[in-house]
């Protein structure tokens, strides 16, 4: 299993069959994208994003995932970046519903300040078209 890593630290699994980083998608094809920051307690933040690292392997066995990312974004303030591209609902359905999805958001959900938003991508391509 391969893991990116960027300047910061932050560890991003791309799915196997993703879709090429740049290159245009059809107009009428919907993905989902997931993104925003969770809060958790700055003692815990660490072991959080380590936890949620822990669903990278969950993530790529779903044939629906195309990326997901756990990042520390501000450990003084608790805070973890999110993003997630998933091909339908039905996918991110799949994942969200997995025993091991569902016991971190069981484990976490009551201390957690969670900003994640759901939007419909549309008409994908690179930022430079």
């Amino acid at each position: 299993m391969r893991y990116l890593q960027n300047r910061t630290g932050c560890t991003t699994l791309p799915a196997p069959d993703a879709a090429p980083a740049i290159g245009p998608r059809s107009n009428t094809e919907t993905t989902l994208i997931v993104a925003g920051r969770v809060f958790v307690p700055t003692v815990d933040v660490h072991t959080f994003v380590a936890e949620a690292k822990a669903t990278y392997p969950v993530a790529a066995a779903n044939p629906g995932n195309i990326l997901i990312s756990f990042c520390l974004d501000d450990a003084t303030t608790g805070a973890v970046a999110v993003l997630e591209q998933w091909a339908s609902q039905d996918a991110l359905d799949r994942h969200l519903s997995t025993p091991e999805v569902t016991a971190l958001f069981t484990k976490w959900a009551p201390v957690m300040r969670n900003e994640v938003r759901k939007y419909d991508a549309v008409n994908e391509r690179s930022p430079r078209a």
